[in-house]
């Protein structure tokens, strides 16, 4: 790439007028053109064919030759050629006239009786305009400068051959500037031209990678000239005209010179070069020599040559990035479909891949060959596995809307409406009625059915969906041997994701994939997850999880590969495999953003903030559900924005910033979403809001809701949503201790109740509802199971309680070492009003003078290796030995050597005596 730099006050050069530019590698060219100035001034004529590739820097040349002539005293005549003016009858002529005999009157041809131009006539023309120009030298040498002559009209031509042979004993010094020409007629015009013995040839080369360096270095200072000149002239091939352009584009932001200089060149070359650069670029990189041929109608072959000795390409291809689409936006737009209709029926006919067929049908927007929309539906898949979700979209609405047969467009619709939902669920919705429709008429296929029942429950269209499934249910047996496993495995899913619908919530183990050779596999795995989570057996299939979660990669074109996924992220944390779950979001996470698939990297990212907030961490978690709701907007999410919603939520309130939760409450959400897990986790949100801003009542009937809802659904799983421990929260803080005890025993009593993260807030729970003297050995054990699960925030908590329970007692000390750890933790999770709440009952226990009382104090603290620091620096934080270990790349028995030492140093006996002070290692310990 090349690296732009700050100009040094560089302007692009007029070459119609201003200061000549500046001329490189050109020195040779002009002591030619002074020796032959020197030679007019002797009263000997000569005539100069300036000859080069396009954009070699004839004109350039042609007006650095006119400006030596004016300071050696000649007059000069210039004319310009355009190829719009080549059928003007001595158009040429009378420019010259213009400049330098303007009282003559402009010549025309006069047909004779005949109607056929008189050659006699022709003659006395040619020979009055030697005698005055003859006449014009007398007075002062004189120089005529043509450029452009391939476009000059033909009769001007004669003239300027017959100048040259009449005016060799004359002053006159004649300077053609040119390139090839494509006229056999024209040819041998010059061709007799250039044969007369006072005639010369200048033929103007590239410039060589030391003449670019020069010329970018004259422009843009040494420094650039050295760092710049390779890469420019890898672009410009040595042309002049394309190096000034890309100089230019150095010194101006989103400069267009380059493109503008491309579509110059080829407009001022011959037309046939300017239809082969259209082809080329209308073809592609993969064009061939014959290919360009075909689709130009003209032997390619001389054009490319000129092409490359323009500078344009390198190769079969242009060499610099910009300028195929420089090209592209020059052809007019009809022009451009249809020579992309016809690349498309070249490719077609070639056997090219779908993709490379495709990309035409889209460009021409063309669908009307027969087999066009079979080439679109494969390209769709193409771009599918390639990760071009926007491309197969294209390329299926496209065939969408050619397709003629009902049930082909049905089955198209439903690829589009997948595809679309990748990309924006919102945009793909619009698909969902007519896909409904075509199931009512029998025109769309089990597997697709399927698919649309996904996506009309995560729009909330539940009664759309029951429609849906009610033809499924009622087709069944049709099915059965084909993709009757689907509906089966559909029904499975339902029963978790979407359990009122389900039409057995019991969700029955799935059939063996023999007895359906034709299922989905990808459906199946979610199938199955959702049937663990389901029977509440997370732990069971966590390695299933973790194998679809590889398989991914594979799967992804499918469309129940994300479903799969976030099903697989759910059955790992449930099954408290957080550290692989973290692992697995990041990864999939980083994929979907590679992929440019926002749907996908919204739902890794609400999963990532879920994992954040079970390890009790509320700032990440509170990112990542924000980076959700940004990669995939909330109208976008449908029922399952509750999620992030929820999590959001959460986090916030963790970190005590009650007002930001009101603000994400009291964004819609939409109709049915409590029909959904994900609405139920919302309204538990919501239930935690209300707790925290004194509405317990509110918040008892949110927490209880939910419960009915899990229940009656068959999904009431300790672990799932707890909303037994935070129910009975409320009701201890409403002083209704026996109810918060009852729902606590029966939370203790539910399937999944011994993990660590369910039982250790039940039994902290348990402590604040129960008599005085029973506090202590609840909370003791609540921290250890806080610890063993890696929540700091539980931890948080326990310690506060754990605190408090010391100072009811009588022991300020140990009450102040656990409150102060408490404070530690909230203050790096970001627990704001926790960490007030705690700093207001240190304050009152002794105020900061107090953090190094008791034989933890600062002399201990000193006696501690560095070593030792560091591990006790993170188990004050609440890691457990194993995450300790991890952490410092260290062995557990190192660990826990390393801890006994540290206890005996301190006088203390275990953990949770950890004085305060050495929060001073805890962020580099954890970092």
């Amino acid at each position: 790439m090349v690296e732009t730099v700050p100009c040094l006050s560089f302007r692009k050069t007029s070459l119609a007028g201003g200061r000549v530019p500046t001329l490189v590698e050109r020195d040779e060219h002009l002591d030619h053109l002074d020796r032959l100035i020197a030679d007019c001034g002797a009263r000997r004529g000569r005539t100069v064919l300036l000859d080069g590739p396009i954009g070699s820097g004839r004109t350039a040349l042609l007006r650095a030759c006119a400006e030596r002539a004016r300071r050696a005293g000649f007059t000069t005549l210039d004319a310009d050629c355009a190829p719009t003016e080549r059928a003007l009858p001595f158009g040429v002529v009378n420019q010259l006239l213009a400049e330098g005999l303007a009282d003559r009157a402009p010549f025309t041809r006069a047909p004779c009786a005949t109607g056929d131009v008189c050659a006699d006539e022709d003659v006395r023309t040619h020979e009055e305009l030697a005698r005055a120009f003859a006449g014009l030298a007398e007075r002062r040498p004189l120089m005529i400068g043509v450029d452009g002559l391939r476009h000059a009209d033909d009769e001007s031509l004669r003239l300027l051959l017959f100048l040259a042979r009449r005016l060799r004993s004359a002053p006159v010094l004649l300077v053609l500037a040119d390139g090839p020409a494509d006229a056999r007629e024209r040819q041998r015009l010059l061709a007799g031209l250039s044969r007369l013995p006072h005639v010369h040839r200048s033929t103007l080369a590239p410039l060589s990678a030391a003449g670019t360096a020069r010329l970018v270095a004259k422009r843009l200072g040494p420094e650039a000239g050295l760092r710049l000149g390779p890469g420019l002239h890898e672009y410009s091939g040595g042309s002049p005209l394309l190096l000034e352009a890309l100089i230019e584009d150095e010194c101006t932001p989103d400069g267009h010179g380059f493109a503008l200089a491309v579509q110059n060149c080829l407009h001022g070359s011959e037309p046939v070069h300017l239809r082969t650069a259209r082809a080329l670029a209308v073809l592609g990189e993969d064009a061939r020599p014959a290919d360009v041929t075909r689709l130009t109608g003209v032997d390619g072959a001389a054009s490319l040559s000129a092409l490359r000795a323009a500078g344009l390409l390198d190769g079969m291809w242009f060499r610099h990035p910009g300028a195929q689409a420089a090209v592209l936006e020059d052809i007019p737009p009809q022009d451009r479909r249809e020579l992309h209709r016809r690349a498309a029926d070249l490719r077609h006919e070639t056997a090219a891949p779908a993709p490379a067929v495709a990309r035409h049908l889209l460009a021409a927007d063309h669908t009307r060959e027969p087999w066009a929309p079979a080439v679109l539906s494969e390209a769709a898949e193409q771009a599918l596995l390639d990760d071009r979700p926007g491309m197969a979209v294209e390329c299926l609405r496209l065939a969408h809307r050619a397709h003629g047969d009902e049930r082909d467009r049905a089955a198209i619709r439903a690829r589009l409406a997948q595809a679309e939902w990748q990309l924006n669920p919102a945009a793909a919705a619009r698909h969902l009625a007519p896909l409904v429709a075509a199931v009512r008429a029998d025109r769309l296929g089990v597997r697709d059915a399927t698919v649309l029942v996904k996506h009309l429950l995560w729009h909330g269209r539940d009664a759309e969906a029951a429609d849906v499934l009610a033809h499924l249910r009622a087709h069944a047996g049709h099915a059965r041997g084909r993709d009757g496993g689907g509906l089966h495995d559909l029904e499975t899913w339902l029963a978790y994701r979407h359990p009122p619908l389900a039409r057995d919530r019991r969700a029955p183990e799935p059939p063996d994939a023999v007895t359906a050779p034709r299922i989905d596999p990808v459906l199946r795995s979610a199938a199955v997850l959702s049937g663990a989570l389901s029977r509440n057996r997370p732990h069971g299939a966590a390695d299933h999880a973790e194998r679809t979660l590889r398989d991914l990669v594979l799967n992804r074109r499918d469309p129940w590969a994300e479903e799969a996924a976030m099903t697989a992220l759910q059955v790992l944390i449930l099954a408290d495999r957080l550290d692989a779950t973290v692992h697995w979001c990041d990864r999939l996470a980083a994929e979907a953003e590679a992929r440019t698939v926002p749907t996908v990297r919204a739902l890794f990212a609400a999963a990532r903030a879920e994992v954040a907030l079970r390890l009790g961490d509320p700032r990440p978690a509170a990112e990542h559900a924000r980076a959700a709701l940004t990669h995939l907007p909330p109208q976008a999410w449908g029922v399952t924005v509750g999620l992030p919603f929820g999590t959001l939520i959460l986090a916030v309130l963790r970190m005590g910033d009650h007002d930001e939760a009101a603000r994400q409450l009291a964004r819609p959400v939409p109709d049915g979403a409590d029909r959904s897990f994900a609405g139920v986790y919302h309204r538990y949100a919501r239930g935690h809001h209300r707790m925290a801003t004194g509405h317990l009542h509110a918040a008892l009937t949110d927490f209880l809701t939910c419960g009915d809802l899990v229940r009656d659904w068959g999904l009431d799983a300790a672990g799932l949503i707890p909303w037994r421990t935070d129910a009975a929260t409320a009701w201890v803080r409403l002083g209704k201790r026996d109810q918060a005890r009852r729902l606590i025993r029966e939370q203790l009593g539910r399937p999944g109740a011994h993990a660590s993260r369910v039982r250790g807030p039940a039994l902290r729970v348990l402590a604040s509802a129960g008599p005085s003297d029973r506090r202590l050995p609840l909370l003791t054990e609540a921290l250890e199971l806080a610890e063993a699960s890696g929540d700091r925030y539980e931890q948080t908590l326990v310690l506060a309680d754990l605190g408090r329970a010391h100072l009811a007692g009588g022991d300020r000390r140990r009450a102040r070492l656990l409150l102060r750890q408490a404070l530690h933790l909230a203050e790096l999770g970001g627990m704001a009003a926790l960490s007030r709440d705690l700093l207001a009952v240190s304050h009152d226990l002794g105020g900061p003078s107090a953090r190094a009382a008791g034989p933890a104090g600062g002399a201990g603290i000193a006696a501690l290796t560095e070593s030792e620091r560091r591990v006790a620096a993170l188990a004050v934080l609440g890691y457990t030995n194993r995450e300790i270990a991890d952490r410092l790349f260290i062995t557990l028995s190192t660990v826990e050597q390393h801890l006994t030492r540290v206890y005996r140093k301190l006088g203390i006996r275990d953990r949770r005596e950890l004085p305060a002070e050495l929060r001073t290692t805890t962020r580099s310990a954890a970092g």
